[in-house]
């Protein structure tokens, strides 16, 4: 026996001790079709790309659910708080590096996963990524730049049909059609190595291959070739990458790596397995809230509906602040660590969530208080889930969501300052469901300046002690009614209301991850473990082996895969 055998019957023992079993195999499930992708790379005139995928996918009868899509990047050299992501036109905020994908970002599709039988499309874009562009090796009168990417590809185990596919490469501005030059596609491009060339309607020159005869599974690579005087000389850094290498390795080196490789499988299970056990954490919704009913659930109050698309618990206790303070049920008193004088007595109308946030915030022991407030959201959880009885989940939150829509629409569409502050103060609680609702404040509110609504002196303690409030105008029944409003500059209104979130974290619920996870023991406790249990999200996708080997410079490969 070789004298690395031994570790590999160790290795065989330890699966079956734990039950573990092979990524490939778990992830065989996987069974769709990509009708149809593009993608676009443009190159920037500061010299990094922006790359934008369109994905179709088409889930297979009896398949896996789509719920999780890895996207392969050239490099590491971009901002994962940039990238953007949809899925049919609603915007995705589970971004994360990929534990498949090197480098590489995971895509949680989360309310909107892709059922069998079902379609969905993926729109992707990645801006500013630095260190892909390289010197160009042509032979022209003056030097060159050079782009070589190959877009993100799936492992062919899992991808059935044929795609219309169709990729694109914008050049910087300021060439003519006769400066620049593409590069034959490799990678049996079933299409025309010849692309569409034309002008943008920035006057940008691109290039366009389309095949619909492609697939999504095999690695396609594109390039073009420019005037290198259009971008920053730093910005051409990208250098080749040899095809391939030849080297001899020992027969103990290779029982060393094989060892080292076991190793690095198991550290990889176990950084999976915390991730989703963190993850896990912050699901609180009972999974029978999840079997599908008919028909939309009407009438549900904007924190019920922020339960039912399991927004994070800091926001849904800050959207219940919010509330008791429009309603006059309490005043800020400290901003930090939070600090409520509650009214006494409570005013009328107060929903019971509300006066269970009012008793725990009566607490002045933090863990006491903590406990309180979990309790509220166990029992706002359960009542949401009775409510959803018979209902369908997932009409009911895209009815919720067209709602959330129509409430930022109404504020933009408001003429002046004044009927823009009274619109958001009547609609604010919707906005807050906008998974883009910080983005989305700041965007609106931050030219500014802002009347802020009549009950803003009960959240800032500060602003409290102001200046005389202005005169607005507003009509109401044909006739002009005057209402007192304060002043505040945009950009601190909006920093005001993003920092309510953050100060509920920090000061009353402490870890959100901890403080979610004692709710999800209760209202969604884990399965017992089984001898699957590896197979959350369908499996593990470890059965891509793709590799970034361009033989010219300007290397911008990207690898993808994963099965997912």
């Amino acid at each position: 026996m070789k004298r690395w055998g031994f570790p590999i019957f160790i290795l065989f023992w330890l699966i079956g001790l734990l039950g573990f079993q092979s990524p490939i195999a778990l992830a065989q499930s996987y069974a769709f079709e990509v009708p149809r992708q593009e993608v676009d790379l443009y190159v920037n005139p500061n010299g990094t790309i922006t790359i934008y995928y369109e994905i179709e996918f088409r889930n297979q009868p009896g398949a896996s659910p789509i719920d999780v899509v890895d996207i392969g990047l050239p490099n590491e050299n971009y901002r994962l708080s940039k990238v953007k992501a949809e899925i049919d036109g609603v915007p995705l905020t589970d971004i994360e590096p990929s534990p498949y994908v090197q480098p590489g970002i995971a895509i949680t599709l989360g309310n909107h996963t892709i059922s069998p039988g079902s379609t969905g499309t993926l729109k992707v874009t990645i801006p500013d990524i630095e260190g892909a562009i390289g010197k160009s090796t042509l032979e022209l009168s003056e030097p060159y730049a050079s782009i070589v990417f190959s877009p993100s590809w799936f492992d062919k185990a899992f991808v059935r049909g044929k795609t219309d596919y169709t990729m694109t490469i914008i050049l910087p501005p300021g060439l003519t059609t006769e400066e620049p030059r593409y590069h034959k596609p490799s990678g049996n491009w079933p299409g025309s190595d010849e692309p569409y060339t034309n002008l943008d309607a920035q006057g940008r020159v691109y290039y366009s291959w389309r095949s619909t005869e492609a697939n999504v599974y095999t690695q396609y690579t594109f390039g073009a070739s420019f005037p290198a005087r259009l971008i920053p000389a730093a910005a051409i850094v990208a250098t080749e990458v040899p095809n391939s290498r030849s080297f001899q390795i020992s027969e103990d080196l290779i029982g060393l790596l094989c060892c080292l490789g076991f190793m690095g499988f198991f550290v990889a299970i176990a950084y999976v397995g915390y991730r989703s056990s963190q993850k896990r954490r912050l699901q609180y919704l009972p999974p029978k809230i999840a079997i599908e009913g008919h028909g939309i659930k009407r009438g549900l109050t904007a924190v019920e509906a922020a339960i039912l698309m399991e927004q994070p618990v800091d926001k849904i206790l800050t959207m219940i602040l919010f509330s008791v303070l429009k309603k006059g049920a309490a005043t800020v008193i400290k901003q930090e660590p939070l600090e409520l004088e509650i009214s006494q007595p409570l005013p009328e109308g107060l929903q019971p969530y509300e006066i269970e946030f009012l008793e725990a915030m009566r607490l002045k022991d933090a863990k006491e208080r903590q406990k309180g407030l979990q309790e509220l959201m166990v029992n706002l959880i359960n009542t949401v889930s009775e409510k959803m009885r018979g209902f369908s989940r997932k009409e009911t939150i895209a009815y919720y969501e067209s709602i959330v829509k129509k409430a930022w629409d109404q504020v933009k569409a408001a003429e002046t300052p004044e009927v823009r502050a009274l619109t958001y103060d009547e609609v604010m609680d919707w906005t807050m469901l906008d998974r883009r609702w910080e983005d989305q404040t700041r965007e609106v509110f931050a030219p500014g300046p802002v009347f802020v609504p009549t009950w803003w002196g009960r959240y800032d303690p500060v602003f409290r002690r102001s200046t005389p409030a202005a005169p607005v105008s507003t009509p109401s029944g044909g006739s002009k009614t005057t209402i007192n409003l304060p002043k505040l500059p945009g950009s601190d209104f909006a920093a005001s209301m993003v920092r309510g979130v953050e100060t509920f974290s920090a000061s009353v619920i402490g870890n959100v991850t901890e403080f979610t996870g004692k709710i999800t023991a209760r209202t969604n406790p884990p399965p017992p473990p089984t001898s699957s249990s590896m197979a959350r999200r369908g499996g593990g996708g470890g059965s891509c082996a793709c590799a970034c080997a361009c033989a010219c410079a300007g290397c911008a490969c990207a690898c993808a895969g994963g099965g997912r």
